[in-house]
Parts: C-alpha cells; sequence; structure tokens
C-alpha cells in the first residue's frame, strides 16, 4: 500500500536492536523519523547511520524519535553496529528494526520493483504526535541522504504547524516565513506583532513568530 501525507502512519510491532517496539506507543507524544536501508553492511548505509547517530542530539532537541529498518534480522544489524562504530566513530543509539519477511517494508510501500525487487529503498518518513505523516522522500539505493536537510524540513514542519505560515525556498531556521493568504492584513498584524513586508499580496514575510 502506499502512504501518503495526512495519511496515518501504518502501526507495527516489530523486533529491534533496542526490543519489541509497538511504533505507536513507541512515538508517543513525540514527533518520528522512520527511515529505510536497502541492505546492512552496505558502504552508503553504513555511513547514514553514522551521520544519524551523530546528529540525534539535534533530533533529540526537536523531540524527535528516530527508527531505522532494514530487511535483514535484528542479529545481524547488531552485528553491523559494530562496523558502523568502528568506521564512523560513532555508536548507534536508536533503534533499528528488523524486517527478513518485509512485513514493515510491505505497510509503507518501501520496496520498488522496478528499482529493487527485495530490497527497501531509501524511504524517510516524518510522523507528528498525531501518528500523520507530515513529509516522505525516497532516494535510489545509490545516494546517501543529506542529514542537515532533513533536520531543515522537521524544523519547518514543526513550525508551520503551530503557526499560519510557510517557509520559503531554501528557508532555515530564524530566517523569514510566509504569512498565510488566508490572513487579512488586519488580523496578519495582530496575529504577528513583529510585522511583515508585503512584497504581493500573496507574498507578506514576517519575522519567525517563534523566535
Amino acid at each position: 500500500m502506499a502512504v501518503h501525507l495526512g495519511d496515518v502512519a501504518p502501526d507495527f510491532t516489530a523486533e529491534t536492536t533496542e526490543g519489541t517496539v509497538s511504533f505507536h506507543d513507541w512515538i508517543g507524544d513525540s514527533w518520528a523519523i522512520l527511515f529505510s536501508h536497502p541492505k546492512d553492511f552496505t558502504p552508503v548505509c553504513t555511513t547514514e547511520l553514522g551521520a544519524f547517530a551523530k546528529a540525534k542530539p539535534e533530533f533529540d532537541r526537536r523531540n524527535t524519535k528516530l527508527i531505522g529498518l532494514s530487511v535483514d534480522p535484528v542479529d545481524s544489524h547488531r552485528d553491523w553496529a559494530k562496523d558502523i562504530e568502528d568506521t564512523q566513530g560513532q555508536a548507534l543509539n536508536f533503534p533499528v528494526i528488523g524486517d527478513p519477511d518485509h512485513k514493515v517494508a510491505d505497510l509503507y510501500d518501501m520496496i520498488h520493483p522496478n528499482a529493487l525487487d527485495t530490497l527497501t529503498v531509501r524511504s524517510v518518513f516524518i510522523i507528528g504526535p498525531d501518528k500523520k505523516v507530515k513529509l516522505t522522500l525516497t532516494y535510489p539505493a545509490s545516494t546517501g541522504r543529506n542529514v542537515a536537510e532533513i533536520l531543515r524540513v522537521l524544523d519547518s514542519l514543526q513550525l508551520t504547524a503551530d503557526y499560519q505560515v510557510s517557509t520559503p525556498v531554501n528557508w532555515n531556521d530564524g530566517d523569514d516565513v510566509i504569512i498565510a493568504p488566508a490572513i487579512p492584513d488586519e488580523e496578519a498584524k495582530v496575529k504577528f506583532p513583529k510585522g511583515f513586508r508585503t512584497l504581493r499580496p500573496y507574498l507578506r514575510l514576517t519575522p519567525q513568530p517563534n523566535r
């Protein structure tokens, strides 16, 4: 099944490197990022898991839990974790799901037969505390993900969930944001007391409201 933006993220129970996880219960009141890897002991995946582990304090600061997935079993993940720590200089510090029967991969449509017929592509799902899917990304097996970009979009998602704004191209935390066009100017003056610049009636910029 395909998982679309706004869908409730499919729930599941699975074995991980940190024990049995019931996904929705594990998320709790946090945000969560579920990301898949084609296979254990592969070079790009090794670099990715090390990078996510190094960045975990940044995800923690954003109340966001990380959980990885590969079609290999948990015992294989634990062996692989030794290589990750040795080559990337960082031990794993979040759970990785063992999915040899493709149960979770099928729920999240992580196997694309025209790309890899038995292995998961590099999927990313950002899920909110309401258990709904806020963002999806899909990379080919040959291309590693950009952790800084995932943090950037997470900042945008969390900001726009709390305020009636959107974020412009190349936005980073602290930059000006766009006021929702549906808000009249008089209301915008109240909602955004720092003021705003009107470039067009539909394009009004204001300082980031939670700064």
